[in-house]
């Protein structure tokens, strides 16, 4: 923890060490700026959209009521406020604002930063250094931040898109809170597009109909929402008023959010797999579908989907696996979009199947066993005899060929004497599991019978 400084004056002196003769002669303010930038908040209360961390009992609040502040790691989507809260942190706390970008930087850099925060430390000034995606640092550099945070030479702030627990190191993790920022909801969009119309002092050009499209265009970005907004008013000719369609026009329609290596992939896989097996195909539908609106490959999906079927329908359907790699194959042949189709008729037939992870459980169970009992070597009435020498010592004696049997069944033991008989699969009593079941039952009343 760093103590807030209440040194009279530091502000003044922050503000004039890093002010230009032009910006300090107003020029800048003459430049073009986009709006989101014109609209960027002066205080921590004018932030939208942040409620949790925020509000009156908000985690940075009651931080801040403290006089104390930890190193932070802000985790959330992008334009959600995480570089603007930053910034008002640092007024807040009257620490000098350093930004650096993971994207750009090196240990070169990072080391000239830290040796300025030392500096700057020395004549009582305090360091609240803020890391744009951060996670983008490799291990070494991330550990790099560890003496400078202990010693209290800057308090970090660290900015990333991605998952902490995945991306950034568990020691770096263990110094700094995780405060998650959500997207913005609709609420939070139009109070930005309030703001915007107050600024410009002139009403959005949109019917109601438009200006629910355009909120659902921002996709909780607050940064392209206001982006998006720009683009209206320049587009929009003297007395023009559009409606959704023209509105779609104008714009076009701006990608989903996802990327495809990172936390939406596996975030919406997620989801489909999991609306799969809650027996649920609108909900299934609608990720497929988000999925494919985003450019994910058809075959990774084709792939998941036939890990479905293997991992919870089973043997509940057998005709599941088939059905999977039938739309595979016909996806490979027509291509897309027709071949889309396909996958999406196999996702319906997985989420409508009856539900079974036995052969999945019984799997796991016997991989476990096999590496837990070592090389045991199976009985010997099973083991082929090629040889005289084999034949001695029992190699195949005993054996009873099952086909010869009533029931075509012997009842024999398979598994190795050391280990003794082993029950993996339990099948459920639901879809043709059920009659598997009544199988293996039969099959164990006769080796009780003729056991004895």
């Amino acid at each position: 923890m760093t103590k807030v400084s209440s040194v009279a004056g530091m502000a003044d002196r922050k503000k004039t060490a890093t002010q230009s003769l032009f910006s300090a002669a107003g020029l800048e303010q003459d430049a073009p700026r986009p709006l989101p930038e014109r609209l960027r908040p002066r205080k921590l209360a004018d932030v939208v959209g942040q409620d949790h961390i925020l509000g009156p009992d908000g985690a940075l609040t009651r931080m801040l009521e403290t006089r104390t502040l930890g190193s932070l790691i802000f985790w959330g989507p992008p334009g959600t406020g995480k570089t603007t809260v930053a910034r008002l942190l640092a007024d807040a706390t009257e620490l000098h604002f350093e930004q650096i970008s993971a994207v750009f930087s090196g240990v070169a850099d990072l080391k000239k930063v830290f040796d300025a925060a030392r500096a700057r430390r020395e004549t009582g000034i305090g360091t609240l250094l803020f890391v744009d995606e951060v996670h983008r640092f490799n291990r070494a550099q991330q550990d790099s931040f560890l003496p400078v945070m202990e010693d209290g030479t800057v308090v970090l702030v660290g900015a990333t898109t991605e998952n902490p627990s995945f991306e950034l190191n568990a020691a770096l993790l263990s110094r700094a809170r995780v405060l998650v920022f959500h997207s913005l909801d609709a609420d939070a969009i139009e109070k930005l597009f309030a703001q915007a119309e107050r600024l410009e002092g002139r009403p959005l050009p949109l019917d109601a109909e438009a200006r629910a499209a355009l909120v659902r265009m921002a996709d909780g970005d607050g940064r392209a929402a206001l982006t998006l907004v720009e683009e209206v008013w320049r587009s929009a000719r003297a007395g023009e008023t559009f409606n959704a369609v023209q509105l779609q026009d104008v714009l076009q329609r701006r990608a989903p959010i996802y990327d495809k290596s990172a936390d939406g992939h596996y975030n919406l896989i997620s989801a489909l797999h999991k609306s799969v097996r809650g027996s649920d195909p609108d909900a299934a539908l609608y990720y497929l579908a988000r999925m494919f609106d985003a450019g994910e490959d058809p075959l990774f999906l084709a792939r998941r989907v036939v890990r479905m079927a293997v991992e919870d329908i089973g043997l509940a359907d057998p005709q599941a696996l088939v059905i999977c790699n039938a739309a595979k194959d016909a996806y490979d042949f027509l291509g897309s979009p027709e071949g889309e189709l396909a996958i999406a008729q196999a996702v319906i037939y997985l989420a409508t199947a009856p539900k079974s992870n036995a052969a999945y459980k019984a799997f796991g169970a016997a991989m476990r066993t096999a590496k837990d009992a070592g090389s045991l070597l199976p009985p010997k009435h099973i083991l082929n005899a090629p040889t005289k020498l084999m034949k001695s010592e029992g190699y195949g004696g005993g054996y009873q060929y099952d086909h010869d049997m009533p029931d075509a069944f012997s009842g024999q033991d398979y598994f190795p004497e050391a280990l003794g008989r082993q029950t993996f699969y339990d099948p459920p009593d639901r879809g043709f599991e059920r009659e598997i079941r009544k199988r293996l039952d039969y099959w164990a009343k006769l080796r009780r019978e003729r056991a004895s």
